[in-house]
């Protein structure tokens, strides 16, 4: 991939070059209140703590012999979320000469949590959601711009939390949503351009840009001002309630609206400017997959039959449909052959309901293992693990008492229930499979930003760069693929409609989740502090591509064309190589 080639070049640049410390933290923790964050100069304060903020960036400046003691006796470098501390991977794991050899190993399990991220947020989380909604009654509407948008940008969301969870990564967090807008307003929405041309709807992408263009505004005055309070994070997770309210509200006059002008368009499918109109965040579903639904009623076998307990659980566990497999390229098996086995540990943990199913998908002997799995899965991965070796009153260990009502549970649901049917309370299946995707997530997240900071630690690389590049090019590589495949399907105003609804939200909950929680968790004010050009650079850009885009589609009467298309790639390229020199010292301010 375009990021693992980036890498290389890099690791083999910084071996042959003096190392310097790769930028300063974004974000911290403000006891106190009524600081601005901001100095007379109107620049941010960069103000240290205890006069060692960037005391593990300096690993890179000693020898390589030394590195590892240093990690090691080093506070600054142990950190706290993650399963694995790779600094001491990096370091410690082989001698100082095959450091390239660990560094490059570390890349390739990069790609291996960017792969879990998106099975997981594809294949169960997205699709629970949706049950959830329908079981719930939500309209089209609401179940896009809530439900539908937090499973398609669940892991932009949890790993921004996650960065915000410790100071040293914040920079990942805000580098990677804004760097995730540009690459999703500008290269996957050129790319549809390109693929597909066609005139885009008016209201809903005036409305979608103007909200966006308020987000970034909104988030820029915090990383200018360089604090937020709690009432102003409140606020800005607000905005996302106005919007939906607006979307709602929207679609409903227009509907009215319909319906007053023709009665008899009930009985047609859809209107061509309903879909993308003030209801085109109907148009938003779970992307991540990339694949248009299927109807297979011509697969069902004449006369009934039933499967066996035992042949219901091994067809489940089956990732693969033959069918799909006859006509898919050899490269896609190949892809299909490395997943398969994470897929098939996922169908052992985590539940899935689908409501378009005649039986919900109802698996009775694997929805039984579910309740003994899903549990214990939760136990053994929230927090980094820091429950599994929980002992309750210092004696019974927490997961065994977990095991044992898993069985009992799942004893009950199986001895009262049939293969056929069903039971009335499947739904809350959704839910659990849900919780357990949402906290798997979590922790794949939070182990890419602890693999990422390490990066940036061992390549002289600031978070920012890295949350612009690898971490936005990870999180957005699934709907940039998606989105291109439904234009070429031939619905490029619900690729459109999803490029700037989804990042609305990922920006809004993105930052407005992150620095809540770290408040909840300090009881105290959020501290930014910038790293200098780059972040002002980042900012800049994504709002004159949403300005530009704002100007640019209604002067061209709303069609998007191939100049267009692009004209928005071009975009990206220059801003890439900025931010790129930028980094490196070429660009600067005297």
């Amino acid at each position: 991939m375009a990021f693992a080639v980036f890498l290389s070049l890099l690791l083999v640049s910084s071996c042959h070059q003096p190392q310097v410390t790769s930028g300063s933290r974004v974000l911290r923790i403000q006891a106190g209140v009524g600081l601005t964050g901001r100095s007379s100069n109107n620049t941010l304060a960069m103000v240290p703590q205890n006069g060692n903020d960037d005391e593990c960036d300096r690993v890179m400046n000693i020898s390589a012999a030394d590195r590892c003691a240093f990690v090691k006796s080093t506070p600054d470098c142990s950190m706290e979320d993650g399963f694995i501390n790779y600094l001491h991977v990096a370091f410690c794991l082989l001698p100082p000469n095959l450091t390239p050899l660990t560094i490059t190993l570390c890349i390739i399990w990069l790609l291996f949590l960017f792969v879990i991220l998106g099975l997981t947020a594809s294949k169960f989380f997205c699709p629970n959601l949706s049950a959830i909604s329908t079981s719930l009654h939500l309209t089209h509407n609401v179940a896009g711009v809530t439900f539908l948008a937090l499973g398609n940008g669940a892991p932009d969301i949890f790993s921004a939390v996650a960065a915000f969870s410790h100071p040293h990564t914040a920079g990942l967090a805000v580098g990677a949503l804004f760097g995730a807008g540009i690459f999703v307003t500008t290269v996957v929405a050129g790319g549809v351009a390109l693929v597909k041309p066609f005139a885009v709807a008016s209201r809903p992408f005036l409305r979608d840009v103007i909200f966006y263009m308020v987000a970034v505004f909104w988030t820029f005055v915090m990383l200018f001002r360089g604090t937020t309070t709690l009432g102003e994070t409140l606020g800005y997770l607000s905005l996302y309630v106005v919007y939906v309210l607006i979307v709602i509200i929207s679609a409903y006059i227009y509907n009215r609206q319909k319906h007053s002008v023709n009665t008899s368009a009930r009985s047609v499918a859809h209107f061509p400017e309903f879909h993308s109109s003030d209801s085109s965040d109907d148009d938003v579903p779970c992307l991540t997959g990339g694949t248009m639904p299927e109807y297979e009623s011509e697969y069902r076998p004449l006369l009934p039959y039933s499967e066996s307990t035992s042949q219901i659980l091994l067809s489940s566990l089956n990732p693969v449909d033959n069918r799909k497999w006859r006509r898919k390229s050899w490269s896609w098996r190949v892809l299909k052959l490395l997943k398969t086995p994470l897929e098939v540990l996922l169908l052992l943990c985590i539940p899935v309901v689908d409501p378009d199913k005649e039986d919900k998908n109802w698996r009775r002997p694997l929805n039984c293992l579910h309740l003994i799995t899903a549990p214990l899965m939760c136990v053994l991965i929230f927090q980094s693990g820091i429950y599994g070796e929980y002992m309750i009153q210092g004696q019974f260990p927490l997961w065994l008492l977990t095991l044992l009502l898993g069985l009992f549970l799942s004893s009950i649901v199986f001895c009262t229930t049939t293969n056929d049917c069903p039971p009335r309370y499947h739904p809350l299946f959704a839910l659990l499979g849900f919780v357990v995707s949402a906290v798997l997530i979590s922790a794949a997240a939070s182990e890419v930003v602890s693999l990422l900071h390490m990066l940036g630690v061992v390549l002289s690389l600031s978070n920012t760069v890295l949350g612009l590049t690898l971490l936005a090019w990870g999180n957005s590589i699934g709907d940039c693929f998606s989105d291109i495949t439904i234009a070429r399907q031939g619905y490029p105003r619900m690729a459109i409609s999803a490029c700037f609804g989804g990042i609305i939200f990922n920006m809004l909950f993105g930052v407005g989740l992150g620095c809540l929680v770290q408040m909840l968790k300090t009881h105290s004010y959020v501290q930014f502090e910038s790293e200098g050009l780059l972040t002002w650079i980042l900012a800049g850009s994504l709002g004159l591509s949403l300005v530009l885009s704002f100007v640019i589609v209604p002067l061209c009467r709303f069609h998007l064309g191939r100049a267009y298309g692009i004209f928005l790639l071009v975009f990206y390229v220059i801003f890439l190589v900025i931010a790129l020199l930028t980094e490196f010292g070429k660009i600067f301010i005297v």
